[in-house]
């Protein structure tokens, strides 16, 4: 029998990772990279727990690292590939990058040039990509556009006529943001245009992450096409993909406690948690997440605008119907909260920071790996 979580077992604001989902989501990563004979990195930036490496090391070729601390944390805690990629690397981190990775992806033909010597001599046996943009916009939010006009990622293809194919052993192209194998079909086909004499000579090919592999509705009989084809197309280039998101998908929770209720129109619950420091992507993307015991808006007894512990004004959740009026003191459980949210909280206005859990519904143990405190915000502030 699979255990339940139980949100009032771990202290509150608390985000919980759920090793079960977890595992699914790994199997489907699995099958994907044995149908495919492709190779899964794992994007740190979207989740970077070590107490869940181990699981993941497991099934994953390695990780992708956004610079030193990164690439650090992934050959220390998780190991297998390195692949390091930062819109512009610092004079004083390179060569500690290129001595913890195995790839490092340049941004620019200016990068390119000042640091491909210097990777050489220092480890040859690293090897040296360029993140290339294929100007083919998937992504439906401006702000997770990589491809948008004017990007700042990656070198488009009318200013690769002064790169040698020789000066580099990749390309890593990323263009997608939580989509379908459809889109990209869009992508590769663009890339294929634009770069294909490129490609052949390359040893590999990053196809970047967004890849919704986890969510019910992809494709992946779709995706195993795509990637047939263009090993069919390009017999000697190895293919990697990243997904950071579809790793963790709906793998975590906020767990949150409600401090106050005020009547008005609407009504307004204040938790003890905070868009603004502890999922900003609500704000930024802008979206409303789950909540596990909602009730459509339509249908609810009660409605309820649920609001954060920040002073920002507009650090609200959304609104949400329940079946019972909130009290102070209840449990509320946001869904998917691994992706982007952990990696990202802040301590502004010294609000209190969530702990860190594991659940096992295979044994229903619940284990809390951190919890924070004044000294925590005290030594951050310097």
């Amino acid at each position: 029998m699979v255990a339940r979580f139980d949100p009032t077992a771990v202290p509150s604001p608390c985000f919980v990772i759920d090793r079960g989902i977890l595992r699914n989501n790994l199997c489907v990563l699995a099958d994907i990279r044995r149908r495919c004979g492709i190779r899964v990195l794992f994007a740190q930036k979207a989740f970077a727990t070590p107490a869940l490496y181990g699981q993941m090391a497991a099934v994953l070729d390695g990780v992708c690292a956004s610079g030193l601390y990164e690439a650090r944390l992934g050959r220390e805690r998780f190991g297998g590939i390195v692949h390091t990629y930062s819109p512009a690397f610092r004079d004083d981190e390179i060569d500690d990058i290129v001595r913890l990775s195995d790839h490092v992806v340049f941004n620019s033909e200016g990068q390119l040039r000042l640091f491909e010597n210097r990777v050489r001599s220092l480890r040859p046996a690293v090897e040296i990509g360029l993140r290339v943009n294929p100007e083919c916009s998937v992504t439906d939010t401006p702000l997770y556009d990589p491809c948008a006009p004017g990007s700042r990622l990656g070198v488009t293809a009318s200013r690769m006529t002064g790169i040698s194919a020789d000066a580099i052993d990749g390309l890593h192209v990323h263009a997608l943001c939580e989509k379908d194998s459809f889109a990209l079909e869009k992508v590769l086909s663009a890339f294929e245009t634009k770069f294909h004499p490129f490609i052949d000579a390359a040893k590999w090919v990053n196809l970047g992450g967004g890849h919704a592999f986890t969510r019910g509705d992809y494709d992946i009989d779709h995706f195993v096409s795509l990637m047939a084809g263009f090993r069919k197309r390009h017999p000697d280039v190895d293919v990697f993909i990243e997904p950071g998101a579809a790793v963790v998908w709906n793998a975590g929770v906020l767990v949150t406690e409600v401090l106050d209720t005020i009547s008005g129109h609407p009504d307004i619950a204040i938790l003890d948690a905070s868009c603004a420091c502890h999922t900003p992507d609500v704000l930024e993307m802008p979206y409303r997440p789950r909540i596990r015991s909602e009730v459509p808006l339509a249908k609810a007894a009660h409605v309820y605008r649920l609001g954060g512990v920040s002073c920002l004004a507009g650090d609200v959740f959304g609104d949400y119907g329940f079946e019972q009026p909130l009290a102070r003191g209840d449990r509320l459980v946001f869904e998917d909260m691994a992706q982007y949210s952990i990696v990202k909280t802040t301590m502004f206005n010294g609000v209190r920071h969530p702990a860190i859990a594991v659940f096992d519904p295979q044994d229903g143990t619940c284990l809390v790996l951190r919890e924070f405190s004044f000294d925590d915000y005290l030594h951050r502030q310097g």
